[in-house]
């Protein structure tokens, strides 16, 4: 039977969700509607699996809890909720007795935590990388002019002007290396910082996205207006969003719809410091998604997934943001890509966060 409201768990933060003993939701609390972006009316009275397809396994298991009174806890389950997003959870399961005999499921998301070990993680490759991509581009970059020069003079030797041809390929190419290791090196530089308005900056990439794909492509801005300057680097701001919407625009291969989405984040850990409040920069577009074995290592340099692609316009993206003390997060399958730009407001700082 289902139970319209539980005053005592409808205090609580944490979402639970209350199964009779045939494994039907008769009550969820306020917490569970707003982290499953469902109302009451649609799930009272349904089997858990009907609605969230991806926690069908949990119907034995409350059976089971049910039946032999013993609780239960699964870890790290993928949920999706509204608009396909996907959401990981740990689920406690608690028989429960007396006037509402069933099962009550606790769902805990942890996706807090496993962006703070996948930001630390990610901070430490950055530096790793950045060090080893910075030598090696003053490695290649010395002989390249010697290799440019040679094959000047060489051009000037022959008579053959069939011949010259060779030697205008190895300029030309010597001299993209050069601009390669020119934007490899690129980011050394320290943010210049002044007031910025995001707003300013995604609308500035959209009029760029709009001149280099005229045809196709759909551009949705999904702004809070009432969003705070940052203070920042406009140019390395620009360059960073431009990079990813470039490649969102490149994987529609010039059709399909690209939302850019800003929102306010509260209460938000990054690099182990607190902030009261943080920008959300959300570029969602509706392409194919990016292949899984690339997603643990696209923010890597030299790695691209299209073909003729230089593998670093997502390296340089996540080094501008970090260098602005925010970071760059990524979910992608297949008709929804989402990468999630997260720029602190510096003056919101808390605390240092605990190890």
């Amino acid at each position: 039977m289902p139970f319209t409201s539980l005053p005592g768990l409808d205090l609580l933060a944490t979402p639970v969700i209350l199964l009779d003993a045939s494994g039907q939701v008769c009550y969820l609390n306020q917490a569970a509607e707003g982290l499953l972006m469902i109302s009451s009316r649609n799930i009272l009275g349904h089997k858990l699996h009907e609605l969230l397809p991806s926690l069908g396994h949990l119907d034995s298991l409350v059976k089971s809890a049910h039946k032999e009174d013993m609780g239960f806890v699964e870890h790290e389950l993928t949920l999706r909720k509204h608009e396909g997003i996907p959401l990981v959870i740990n689920c406690i399961g608690t028989p429960v007795h007396g006037d509402h005999e069933g099962v009550l499921l606790e769902l805990r998301p942890i996706d807090q935590q496993r962006r703070i070990a996948r930001e630390e993680r990610l901070l430490q490759d950055q530096l790793i990388n950045r060090e080893l991509i910075r030598n090696l581009a003053h490695e290649i970059r010395n002989p390249l002019g010697g290799i440019r020069g040679a094959a000047q003079l060489l051009e000037r030797e022959l008579n053959d002007p069939s011949l010259k041809e060779y030697t205008q390929v190895i300029r030309k190419e010597a001299d993209r290396l050069h601009v390669l290791m020119d934007k490899l090196l690129s980011p050394v530089r320290i943010p210049q910082s002044l007031p910025v308005n995001i707003h300013e900056v995604l609308e500035r990439v959209r009029s760029l996205i709009h001149a280099e794909f005229p045809d196709g492509i759909r551009i949705i801005r999904d702004y809070d207006t009432s969003l705070p300057e940052i203070a920042g680097d406009r140019e390395q701001l620009i360059q960073a969003v431009l990079n990813i919407v470039r490649n969102a625009a490149q994987a529609l291969e010039g059709k399909g719809e690209i939302r850019l989405r800003s929102r306010a984040s509260r209460q938000i850990t990054l690099a182990k410091k607190r902030y009261r409040l943080a920008l959300l920069i959300d570029i969602i577009d509706n392409g194919p998604g990016i292949p899984e074995a690339l997603q643990t290592r696209m923010f890597h340099p030299l790695v691209s997934g299209r073909d003729g692609g230089s593998g670093i316009g997502l390296m340089l993206a996540q080094t501008f943001i970090n260098q602005h003390q925010g970071l760059i997060e990524c979910e992608s399958y297949p008709g929804r890509t989402c990468f999630s730009l997260i720029l602190p407001v510096p003056d919101t700082e808390l605390t240092t966060a605990n190890n």
